[in-house]
């Protein structure tokens, strides 16, 4: 018998996220350990009237791909796939790993490469479709989150099985402080960092491309990053782990990182090509039914009174231009002592919204 709170996430993702009806062509690609919400989406998406192409898949594809593949397949572009993404109204992605560090050996510029070519295929997806992640609870994450893996579904579901549309009005006014703004300063004993937003409009993450989701984000201007930060939790990308990150931007450009683990790795990053060294998004994080560091960006990103600030691409809803290959996510705690000033003005002290 499948789990009621698994049923009820499958509604969550297609009536809510993806919004799927009659007709509607639908994507649901699904890591095998996904298989009991995999499928309750499917079945929920038949129900619906849809046209549903089902893709289960193993991670250690990646894996072998990476390993394995010469320089002119990484480069091939596939064209089927752009084909049928153009076809396509609604994708649901259910991430469901058994190794969260899959591909901490994989060769760093080969995905980064791979992800250049993929890009319009992603492009098309992110700005022509209603889409959707989640990650399913198994072991592994439970693992990493250093719980149970009762605990961690709990958990999980928690924070997905509400109601959203409830959620998204909460994050109106917020939105409306940073579409208005124009200046940022985020302060803490571990930052003082400031950016102008002047122009630009923030995002609502409100269910529609995340679940769990909570957040409201924005692109800073180029170029006008100042100041420093040492993140409170690791960062993790590609499967590969960096702690005590410690940053400095002149001008919007990282001028100086140090880290205690991987700081290789870091630097390797930031140098990736030449928008990884600047600042492509900036998000408050106001989901406070996640209230641990899970090591998830998905979730991590979203706990409530931490803020992100993301090195290389930014997304076009805000208005952002920064290019690059790298997205990466690093997240400042602001519960035991911080603040979020827009013009001069408290929006957020100590982890909690003053609006």
């Amino acid at each position: 018998m499948t789990d009621q709170r698994v049923r009820k996430a499958a509604e969550v993702l297609v009536d809510y996220s993806t919004r799927i009806k009659k007709g509607d062509g639908v994507q649901i690609i699904s890591e095998v350990n996904g298989k009991e919400l995999a499928l309750e989406c499917y079945r929920l998406a038949i129900n619906r009237g849809a046209i549903v192409s089902f893709y289960p898949y193993f991670a250690e594809q990646s894996c072998i791909y990476y390993k394995h593949a010469s320089k002119e397949q990484i480069e091939d572009f596939p064209s089927t796939q752009m084909y049928e993404i153009k076809r396509t109204d609604s994708v649901i992605y259910i991430n469901a790993p058994v190794n969260t560090r899959m591909l901490s050996s994989a060769d760093p510029e080969k995905i980064a490469l791979r992800r250049r070519v993929l890009k319009p295929i992603s492009d098309w997806r992110v700005q022509k479709t209603r889409w959707v992640l989640f990650y399913m609870p198994t072991n592994a994450l439970a693992q990493e989150a250093d719980m149970s893996l009762s605990e961690f579904e709990d958990f999980v579901f928690k924070a997905t099985n509400i109601d959203w549309a409830k959620e998204s009005k909460k994050q109106d006014k917020l939105k409306q402080v940073l579409d208005n703004g124009r200046q940022v300063r985020i302060v803490s004993k571990d930052a003082d960092i400031s950016f102008s937003i002047k122009g630009r409009q923030g995002t609502k993450c409100d269910g529609r491309r995340n679940m769990p989701d909570g957040e409201v984000f924005i692109a800073p201007v180029e170029r006008t990053v100042e100041g420093h930060v040492r993140y409170s939790f690791p960062a993790i990308y590609d499967s590969h782990e960096v702690d005590g990150i410690r940053l400095v931007f002149k001008k919007g450009r990282v001028v100086e990182a140090h880290a205690d683990k991987n700081e290789a790795y870091l630097k390797r990053m930031i140098s990736l090509d030449k928008g990884s060294c600047y600042v492509g998004e900036f998000g408050i994080g106001v989901n406070y039914r996640i209230n641990s560091f899970v090591k998830c960006i998905l979730f991590d990103e979203k706990i409530g009174g931490t803020v992100h600030l993301a090195l290389g691409m930014a997304y076009k809803e805000g208005g952002g231009r920064n290019k690059s290959a790298l997205h990466w996510d690093m997240i400042l705690d602001l519960r035991k002592g911080g603040a979020i000033y827009v013009d001069g003005k408290l929006i957020e002290r100590g982890g909690r919204i003053c609006l």
